[in-house]
């Protein structure tokens, strides 16, 4: 992972006019990076195994889906304050926070004696979470080349997915044996040891790092009480998702205003106009996960009830798009890929959609074998890997060096946003079509649901423009 001209000495990127780019080990970066967001990923696999035992034993039933919410309003809103704090101290000192502060949400939840107390933990871990997500962001734009970037975030893309390998089945046995708190206890080790890995290039980051002059006309930060109405809204947009009555259409209704108020101040200029450039990039962030995960929750769903699959075969359709996902994302990063960033975006996107309407389809065919769900679901996790590492890099690419972290919070932030209310969109559907008692029109509409979302951000995608690769000659 060296930078052309520092081979062995790990020196990060420099660019003209710019000061020299502190001497910092990537390698030591990377290890540490991919650990602590290793042990991010697994306490989310993980936690959605342990959690309908937690509630059990905590009686907690009735406030189940808030430990879920709550983890995302804390992270839509801490991403704003990472992205504003990384423009203006530098990634160093949020990202080390931001590990202590998810640190702090793994005790608060193990230790939990009651509901409060876990989901008090769950909104702790989410605050830490979306600080780690933004700093991450910018402290691979300041240490790395353009041209290694790609491979930076393969690896981060890979240790994303390495815990649906192991999270689950580690998190049964935990739960079994042990205690469902030892899930949120038996992460820890993997914070310290990240924490403690990153430590000296951060120390040595914050030594170094002189502010940037904002270009003319810059925008100014990015505004707290926006930060605070969006995540406010998606709160109430999921709460309106699990229901069906009259409290849900006006949960709906003051979640979309809340949307409408707050989102445009965290967004780049010509957002709603859809102007060309970061924020199609970001409308595609939005869409893509969305569609992705909207399917992902409900196959598993569809196979055991549907078609009478065991539950570990079930769960291997995932672990096959983890896969894929994971195959995309080594691709993207090869330096004889010269397709532009852009192109393979849209590329992703349509991935994405053919594996959505291969086992879309497949739920209104009961007799095809159940097996080539998991053939589709690694086209999906394929587009994935392209898609959301290039949406990463292009983003990277067209912002200024003084709105890395900004960029990055509203990337960040559309991302979150888009899964929490395009999953929220799926359970509604399941919701209001499983009383109907047709299983494979249920799931089928469902699934081609999240097929038109992946469409939609598909043709997102073309708006966007040249983005160039970073391995192109120049």
């Amino acid at each position: 992972m060296s930078t052309p001209g520092t081979q062995g000495t790990d020196a990060g990127p420099t660019s003209p006019g710019a000061p020299p780019a502190p001497p910092v080990s990537q390698r030591r970066l990377v290890v540490g990076v991919c650990a602590t967001i290793v042990a991010v990923a697994f306490e989310s696999i993980a936690v959605a195994t342990a959690m309908p035992v937690a509630a059990r034993d905590l009686d907690g039933f009735a406030y189940y889906a808030w430990s879920f919410s709550v983890f995302v309003i804390g992270m839509l809103f801490s991403t704003v304050v990472g992205g504003r704090l990384g423009d203006r101290i530098g990634p160093a000192r949020p990202l080390l926070v931001g590990i202590v502060v998810f640190a702090l949400g793994l005790v608060l939840a193990g230790s939990a004696t009651t509901m409060g107390q876990l989901i008090a933990g769950r909104f702790v871990q989410g605050l830490g979470g979306g600080v780690l997500n933004v700093s991450i962001f910018v402290c691979v734009a300041q240490v790395f080349a353009p041209q290694d970037r790609p491979r930076m975030f393969s690896y981060i893309s890979t240790a994303w997915v390495l815990p649906a390998f192991v999270g689950p089945p580690v998190s049964a046995w935990l739960t079994h044996r042990l205690s469902w708190h030892w899930v949120f206890f038996a992460v820890l080790p993997l914070v310290a040891l990240g924490g403690a890995l990153v430590l000296p290039t951060m120390l040595r980051l914050m030594r170094s790092f002189v502010p940037s002059e904002p270009e003319p006309g810059a925008r100014p930060p990015a505004p707290i009480w926006a930060a605070v109405v969006v995540s406010l809204a998606a709160a109430a947009l999921q709460l309106a998702g699990q229901r069906l009555d009259v409290v849900a259409l006006v949960l709906l209704v003051a979640g979309l205003a809340g949307l409408a108020v707050g989102l445009p101040r965290l967004m780049p200029p010509g957002f709603l106009r859809f102007r060309r450039g970061i924020s199609p990039v970001i409308v595609v962030r939005g869409l893509l996960p969305g569609a992705f995960f909207g399917g992902e929750a409900f196959i598993p769903l569809m196979l055991v009830e549907q078609r009478g699959v065991a539950l570990v075969l079930a769960g291997a359709t995932l672990t096959v798009g983890a896969v894929g996902w994971t195959t995309g994302s080594w691709i993207q990063s090869r330096p004889w890929l010269r397709l532009r960033r852009d192109r393979l975006i849209t590329v992703g996107c349509c991935s994405v959609a053919l594996g959505l309407a291969s086992v879309g389809t497949l739920a209104f065919l009961p007799g095809v074998p159940f097996w080539l769900a998991g053939v589709g679901w690694v086209f999906a996790g394929f587009g994935m890997g392209l898609s959301v590492s290039s949406t990463s890099l292009a983003v990277m690419t067209l912002s200024s060096e003084a709105e890395q972290g900004r960029n990055a919070s509203s990337l960040n932030l559309f991302d979150a946003l888009g899964s929490s209310v395009f999953v929220g969109i799926a359970g509604s559907l399941f919701n209001a079509l499983r009383p109907g008692g047709d299983l494979p029109l249920t799931f089928g509409v469902l699934l081609l649901s999240m097929m038109v979302i992946a469409v939609l951000a598909a043709l997102a995608s073309l708006r966007i423009g040249v983005v160039r690769n970073e391995f192109a000659p120049r």
